[in-house]
Formats: C-alpha cells, sequence, structure tokens
C-alpha cells in the first residue's frame, strides 16, 4: 500500500468523521432552534401556580451540607421563615461528615426552630446521593424538597414547588436556578447567561411541548411514593438528579417545571471551580446514558418524542469531542487538495453557513432567554461565551477520555466533590448590623452565636471573634 492509498484512506476517513459531525450538531441545533421559537411563540406557558396553597400535603425539605460553615444559616434561616403550614412541615439539615461548625450552626438553629431536625452523619458512603438516602429514610413527608445549601428560597417558594404535584403523575418537580453573583466576575455572568437559557427557554419548552424536563436534585421535589418505586436515589451516580430523572421518566412518572419558582445560586467565579463542576456532569451524564439509554428507548410510557428528546439530554456532552473531531477531519481535508472535488471557495462558503446555523444555536437560545427575561445588559455578553465554549470543550473531552479509560482499565472514576463557595460576610468582611443575634459586629445581646448577619441579610458562619 502506497502513499497515495493511504492519503486516499485518510481523506475517506475525514469525510466521514465530518459527515457524522454535521448530521449530529445539526440535529443539536434544530433542536435548540425548535426550542427557542416555540417558548418564544408562547402566550402563556403552562403553570401550575394558580394553584398554590390549596395542595398542602405533609412536606420534608432536604439540605445536605458538607463543610457549609459560610452558607448554612442563609439557608435554614430563609427556610425557617417560609409560610408553609408549620404542622406540615419538616426540614432534615444534613450534615454530612463536615469537618467546619456547619454541624453546630444546624444544632442552634434547630434548637431555635422545632421544624429543623438534624442529622448528622459521620460514617458511611460520602457524597450527596448518599447523604439524601439517608435522609430519605428517616423524612416522613409525603413530597420531599431539596435545596443545596448555598440556595436563598423565598417565603411562598415551598408552596410553589408542590403545587404541581396536584397531578397524581408527576414524580419529580423542578423549579428555575439563577444566579445571584453574576456581578463577580465574567465567568459568573456568563454562565448566568447559560443558565437562563437553559431553563427559561430549554426547561419551559419541554414541559409544555409535554417532554421531559430535568430534576436538578435541588429547588426541586420529589414524590415519596414515586421516589421508592423507582429504587430510590443512586449514591454511586455523580449526577444522582440525572439518574433519577431518567429512571423516573421511564417508568411513566412525569417531571414538572415551575419556571416562577426562581430561587438564587452561587455559580463559579473561577474557572478551575467551574472545570471540575463541569467535568463531574459530563461523566455522571455519560454514565447515565451508557446504563439508562437502552431503558429509556424501550420504555412504553414515553413517546417516540419523549425518547428521542431524552437520548438527546444524556448525550449531550458527546457533543463537545464530536466537534472536535470534526474541526480535526476540516483540517485534514483543507490541507488535502485532492479532496477538493469542488471550488475551495464554496467548501468555504458552506462551512460558513453551517457554522452561523449550527454553532450559534446556543448563543441565539441566551438571547432569547435574555429578551424574555426584561434583561438587555446581558445580551451584550453573549459573543463572549465563545470563551467559555471553548474552555468547556476541551474540559468535557478530558472528562470523556477519562470516563471511557476508566471503562476499559476497569479502575473507578473521578469521587464527589463539593462546588466551592464563595460568600464572606460577617465578621469576615465587617459589615455587620448588630441585629441582636450576635450577628454583625457583636454588640447584639445574642453575641453567643456562631453564625452573623451582615448589612445585606445574608448570614455566615462567625470564623473569626470580633476585636474589642
Amino acid at each position: 500500500m502506497g502513499k497515495a492509498d493511504l492519503l486516499a484512506i485518510l481523506i475517506l476517513v475525514a469525510r466521514v468523521c465530518l459527515g457524522i459531525t454535521v448530521v449530529v450538531l445539526t440535529l443539536y441545533a434544530v433542536r435548540h432552534y425548535g426550542f427557542t421559537l416555540y417558548r418564544l411563540s408562547l402566550r402563556r406557558p403552562r403553570d401550575t401556580n394558580e394553584l398554590a396553597g390549596f395542595l398542602t400535603p405533609r412536606i420534608s425539605v432536604l439540605v445536605p451540607m458538607h463543610n457549609e460553615e459560610g452558607v448554612a444559616a442563609d439557608i435554614l434561616q430563609a427556610l425557617a421563615e417560609c409560610d408553609y403550614d408549620r404542622d406540615r412541615l419538616e426540614i432534615l439539615a444534613i450534615n454530612d461528615r463536615s469537618s467546619d461548625r456547619t454541624g453546630q450552626i444546624i444544632d442552634e438553629f434547630a434548637a431555635q426552630y422545632p421544624i429543623i431536625k438534624p442529622i448528622h452523619r459521620v460514617r458511611g458512603a460520602g457524597g450527596k446521593g448518599a447523604a439524601l438516602k439517608e435522609a430519605t429514610n428517616q423524612a416522613q413527608g409525603d413530597i420531599l424538597l431539596l435545596f443545596d445549601a448555598d440556595y436563598f428560597p423565598g417565603r411562598a417558594m415551598l408552596k410553589m414547588l408542590v403545587t404541581p404535584f396536584c397531578d397524581p403523575e408527576i414524580g419529580a418537580v423542578m423549579g428555575r436556578v439563577i444566579p445571584h453573583n453574576t456581578g463577580s466576575s465574567l465567568l459568573s455572568a456568563l454562565l448566568g447567561l447559560e443558565r437562563a437559557a437553559g431553563y427559561q427557554i430549554s426547561q419551559q419548552a419541554r414541559f409544555n411541548l409535554g417532554l421531559t424536563p430535568q430534576f436538578g436534585g435541588t429547588v426541586g421535589g420529589v414524590r415519596a411514593t414515586a421516589l421508592k418505586a423507582v429504587g430510590g436515589w443512586n449514591a454511586d451516580s455523580l449526577t444522582e438528579d440525572t439518574d433519577l430523572t431518567f429512571r423516573m421518566a421511564a417508568s411513566g412518572w412525569k417531571i414538572g417545571y415551575v419556571n416562577r419558582a426562581e430561587c438564587y445560586e452561587e455559580a463559579p467565579e473561577s474557572w478551575p471551580v467551574r472545570k471540575r463542576q463541569i467535568v463531574r456532569w459530563a461523566i455522571g451524564h455519560t454514565e447515565c446514558l451508557h446504563r439508562l439509554g437502552g431503558e429509556v428507548w424501550s420504555s412504553r410510557f414515553m413517546s417516540r418524542f419523549e425518547k428521542l428528546d431524552a437520548i438527546f439530554v444524556l448525550a449531550c456532552y458527546w457533543t463537545a469531542p464530536v466537534l472536535v473531531l470534526g474541526w480535526l477531519a476540516s483540517l485534514v481535508l483543507l490541507f488535502s487538495p485532492q479532496a477538493h472535488q469542488v471550488p475551495i471557495f464554496a467548501v468555504a462558503l458552506a462551512m460558513v453557513g453551517y457554522q452561523l446555523f449550527g454553532s450559534q444555536a446556543t448563543f441565539f437560545e441566551m438571547g432569547a432567554a435574555a429578551l424574555l427575561d426584561g434583561k438587555s445588559r446581558p445580551v451584550d455578553l453573549v459573543p463572549l461565551n465563545l470563551v467559555n465554549f471553548f474552555a468547556s470543550t476541551g474540559a468535557i473531552c478530558g472528562a470523556l477520555i477519562r470516563y471511557y479509560s476508566g471503562r476499559i482499565s476497569g479502575s473507578p472514576g473521578p469521587g464527589w466533590h463539593k462546588t466551592k463557595r464563595y460568600r464572606e460576610n460577617g465578621f469576615r468582611n465587617g459589615n455587620g448590623n448588630g441585629n441582636g443575634h450576635g450577628n454583625g459586629n457583636g454588640h447584639g445581646n445574642g453575641g453567643a452565636h456562631l453564625y452573623t448577619q451582615g448589612a445585606n441579610g445574608l448570614y455566615s458562619c462567625r470564623l473569626e471573634e470580633p476585636h474589642e
């Protein structure tokens, strides 16, 4: 076999790879454009908030915490001040093997508010899934609501998340996640746009179309009987929320979405933190694809469109290596004169046209989400998402290489890691207001409390003693 034959084979492989890339990315682009245009056309998105307050089942709110002393007091105070019927509410604050003062803060709130019940985990498997599994065994509620420790639920949040369970087919419900720290860094601002597109456009469109919105494991809830019916939490999954979403869907349960149930979170402010987060998501999603893809595709409870969209969701991280493969194939064809059977200008024009259609679909989605939210300034940042896009593509490719090499060699995958928190209030930045709870500058009458409240209303652990 001569050099000409090898070159011909290389060109053939490059054409096949480029063809696969164009087909895959075009399908995803059509999906993004379709959801965006459909969402923009909705005059009245599907919503159940008119029924808020009519359904008040007994609920258990689960808040897993691992070394969350900087944010624990905020979430517990917000939940303690909610307007849900106290006789039908319990808050399970889970101290998951923390080495800081998280457990002490939980105990203080439990002593002050009888509805808060502390759970201290000192042994067993680590990770959010394991913590939820243990807490679920102790929960008394018919509905289990979940919040990560860095979230800010409003007073009416619990009622809003419970309302969709009026439908007996609903097994889980998801609210909307909005970063509150978008002004802290360029990355957090870009992630704010990304979150808006994912929730305001994709989640709402899928819910209205009768597809499967994704339960995100926070700002959401599950029906206790549905959770039990599908086997409970999977503590071995890096993305226990995705795992539960599609096990429920394949078993016939529906997933609800409440766009107006807005809850605020901390988005990553630095790339190393974001990279660790996206690596976990990429590996977790892909593992769910391999384990649940067949179950979803063969489900007798899901329509063809539901199944197809579910596979698109589970396989979404494959688009990164497929895109890189297409880039490499394009380079091979570009620098191989033998591959140019049509004028190079026509090839370049076709590639530019495809890029404008395919690669810009997610940016169109972000711009539409900002429009629906009535926010004009974030739209200016949309072009800068190219930086986030390229960085994420590299991180995802590295994660999938690690995942598949681990499958081949039989080595265990990465463990669960908590996303870094950035919030610092009270004594750390000296902006307290001394409101009588031992907060602020320590001059209130409750100086023994471990948590402090700053002038901005946020609580944090009392990390250092005040100076006289």
